[in-house]
C-alpha cells in the first residue's frame, strides 16, 4: 500500500511539473529569442533614418529606394500593427474621414497546478472578442471636439466563475476578463464632448466606472494588458457594474483634475439600461475623484506619476450581515452604502532620456474601504512593481509582480465564522511577439482561498493571448 501511495504521489507531482512547464514555456521562449522583433524594428528604423538623411540633403554611400508609405508598404506579419493589415488602404481612408475600427481578441488558459479545492481537470480555457468603433465627429464635419465610441463584446469557452469557485475556491477571479459564454452585445458606448481647449469634457452613455473612469492605472488596472487576477486588476471595494449615466471631468491645471459621475444603480448586464435608468426606481451610483499627474525631474528626463483619492455612494438596498437576538443570521437590508479609496502610480527610474520612451521601473499601490455591514470586503490593498524593457532588444516587453489582499468584514463573520482574508501574489511577463500579438505567461499564488483561514493555498498558472485584428 505504501508503494502504491508513493507511485500515485509521484504521478501527481509529474502532472504538476508538466503544468508548470506549459504555463511558463512561453516565458522561456520570450527570453531565448530576444531578437525576433528587435531585428525587424532595427531594419525599419534604419530605412527611416536613411530616408530622413536623403530628405535633409546629406550624402549617402549608396542609393536606396524611396521609403514606402504605410499604405503602399507590403504586408509584413512581424511588423504589421494589426493582424489583418490596413485592408488595402481602406482603414487609413476611413480614419482620414473620422471612422476608426479596432478589433481585439483575447484568449486565456488557466490551470490549477497545486492546492485549492481540486486539481483534477482543474483547467479552464476562455476568451473574448471586442469590436470598437470610434467616430470623430469633427473630422466628419458634424460637431467640433466631439466623438462617439461604441464597443460590442462577446465571450466563448468555459465558465471562469466555476473554475474559481470549484477548482480554486477563491474569492477573487483568477482571470478578470474571462466569463461565461455569451453572444456579442453592445456593452459600452458613450458620446464625448470636449470644451474650453480640452480643459473640460463630459460623456453620456453606458460606461464602466473602475476600468475607464475612476482609479485608473497604467500598471494595475487593465486585465487585457497587465495583471489578470481581480485583486491586482481592480480595487475590490469600488462598485464596478456598467451603467447608463453621465461623466464629467475638469482639468483644473495641466496636472490637477477633478471628476465625477452618476451611473444607473439598477443596471443589468445584458440590457441597454434605459428601462432601469428612467423607469421604476430611478437610483444612481455617484462617484467622485480628485487627482494629479506630476512629472518629476530625473537625470534621464521626466518621471510620470498619478496620485488620486476618491469616494462613491450607492443608494440601493443591500443585505446586512449581523447576529440577531436569537443567534441566527437574519436577512435584513441597509441603504446608503459608500466607500473611499486612494491610488498611487509612479515611475521611479528611466533607462534613457528619450521623452517618449517608457522603458524603466514603475511602482503602484491602492487602498479601499467599504461599509462592512453590507460588503464582504471591508478593507482592500494592493501594490505592484513593473519593469518595461527589462530584456535587451525587447523594449516593449513588460514584467510585473504584485500583491493584493482583501480583508473580510467583521460583520460578515456571522455568516462565515472563519472568514479572514485572501491574499494573491501574481507574476506575469508580457511578451510582444509582434505589434499585433502579445503573449503573457502568468503565475499566481493564492493564500487562504475564499478568505477562509482553514482553506488550502493554491498555485495557478495562466497563459494569455491578445491579438489586434
Amino acid at each position: 500500500m505504501h508503494a502504491e501511495y508513493r507511485m500515485a504521489k509521484d504521478q501527481v507531482f509529474g502532472r504538476q511539473l508538466r503544468r508548470v512547464a506549459l504555463a511558463w514555456g512561453w516565458l522561456a521562449l520570450a527570453l531565448l529569442l530576444p531578437g525576433l522583433v528587435g531585428a525587424q524594428e532595427n531594419q525599419v528604423s534604419e530605412a527611416e533614418s536613411q530616408a530622413t538623411a536623403v530628405d535633409s540633403g546629406k550624402s549617402e554611400p549608396r542609393t536606396e529606394p524611396p521609403a514606402l508609405t504605410q499604405e503602399s508598404r507590403p504586408f509584413d506579419l512581424l511588423t504589421a500593427k494589426r493582424l489583418t493589415g490596413d485592408w488595402g488602404g481602406l482603414r487609413t481612408d476611413m480614419e482620414d474621414v473620422g471612422v476608426k475600427i479596432k478589433i481585439d481578441v483575447m484568449n486565456q488558459f488557466m490551470v490549477n497546478m497545486h492546492g485549492g479545492q481540486e486539481t483534477k481537470n482543474g483547467h479552464d480555457a476562455a476568451g473574448s472578442y471586442e469590436f470598437n468603433v470610434y467616430l470623430d465627429l469633427e473630422k466628419m464635419k458634424l460637431l467640433k471636439d466631439a466623438e462617439l465610441w461604441i464597443r460590442a463584446k462577446g465571450t466563448w469557452g468555459g465558465d471562469a466563475s466555476d473554475f474559481d469557485r470549484e477548482k480554486i475556491g477563491g474569492f477573487f477571479k483568477t482571470n478578470q476578463d474571462a466569463s461565461a459564454e455569451e453572444p456579442i452585445f453592445i456593452d459600452k458606448w458613450h458620446y464625448r464632448q470636449r470644451l474650453f481647449d480640452d480643459r473640460f469634457e463630459f460623456r453620456i452613455g453606458r460606461m464602466e466606472p473602475v476600468k475607464d473612469l475612476f482609479d485608473t492605472s497604467k500598471i494595475i488596472g487593465h486585465e487585457d494588458k497587465y495583471f489578470m487576477n481581480r485583486a491586482l486588476a481592480r480595487n475590490a471595494t469600488i462598485p464596478s457594474k456598467k451603467g447608463l449615466g453621465i461623466f464629467l471631468n475638469w482639468n483644473i491645471t495641466d496636472t490637477v483634475y477633478v471628476r465625477t459621475a452618476a451611473l444607473d444603480a439598477h443596471a443589468r448586464s445584458r440590457q441597454t439600461n434605459f428601462n432601469t435608468a428612467f423607469h421604476d426606481e430611478d437610483e444612481f451610483r455617484f462617484f467622485g475623484e480628485v487627482g494629479c499627474r506630476p512629472k518629476l525631474n530625473s537625470p534621464k528626463g521626466k518621471l510620470w506619476g498619478h496620485y488620486r483619492v476618491g469616494t462613491w455612494f450607492d443608494p440601493t438596498e443591500k443585505r446586512k450581515y449581523f447576529n440577531d437576538i436569537g443567534g441566527e443570521l437574519s436577512r435584513r437590508t441597509e441603504s446608503g452604502d459608500w466607500g473611499f479609496y486612494v491610488g498611487i502610480d509612479q515611475m521611479v527610474w528611466k533607462e534613457n532620456d528619450e521623452p517618449k520612451d517608457r522603458q524603466g521601473i514603475a511602482i503602484a499601490g491602492r487602498y479601499g474601504w467599504s461599509d462592512g455591514d453590507v460588503n464582504r470586503i471591508e478593507h482592500f490593498w494592493s501594490t505592484a512593481v513593473q519593469y518595461e524593457g527589462l530584456v535587451s532588444t525587447r523594449d516593449k516587453d513588460v514584467i510585473g509582480f504584485g500583491v493584493g489582499q482583501g480583508i473580510f468584514s467583521k460583520e460578515y463573520h456571522w455568516a462565515a465564522p472563519r472568514a479572514d482574508r485572501e491574499t494573491v501574489y501574481e507574476l506575469y511577463y508580457a511578451f510582444h511577439a509582434a505589434p499585433w500579438l502579445t503573449i503573457s505567461p502568468d503565475f499566481q499564488y493564492i493564500t487562504n482561498a475564499g478568505g477562509d483561514k482553514g482553506d488550502p493555498h493554491a498555485m495557478v498558472g495562466g497563459l494569455r493571448f491578445k491579438i489586434s485584428m
